[in-house]
C-alpha cells in the first residue's frame, strides 16, 4: 500500500548516503528515488532489449 511505499523509500532515502541499492520494482513512487533506471522491454517476441536512463541527465534535458 501507499504507506509502506512510502516508510520504504524514505528508508532507502535515508540508507543511500552510506549505501548502494539495486531494486527491482514496477512501482512508479519508488522508481522516483532513482539515480539510474534500467529496464528490460520486448519490442518484439523473443527478443528482448536493455533499455537505461539516467535520471538527473533526462530531467536535465526535459527542463532545457
Amino acid at each position: 500500500d501507499d504507506h509502506n511505499v512510502g516508510r520504504f523509500c524514505a528508508l532507502v532515502r535515508e540508507m543511500s548516503a552510506r549505501v548502494q541499492f539495486i531494486v527491482i520494482t514496477h512501482n512508479k513512487t519508488t522508481m522516483e528515488l532513482a539515480g539510474q533506471l534500467t529496464g528490460v522491454t520486448m519490442s518484439e517476441p523473443g527478443v528482448s532489449r536493455l533499455v537505461a536512463v539516467d535520471v538527473d541527465e533526462a530531467v536535465a534535458m526535459a527542463t532545457a
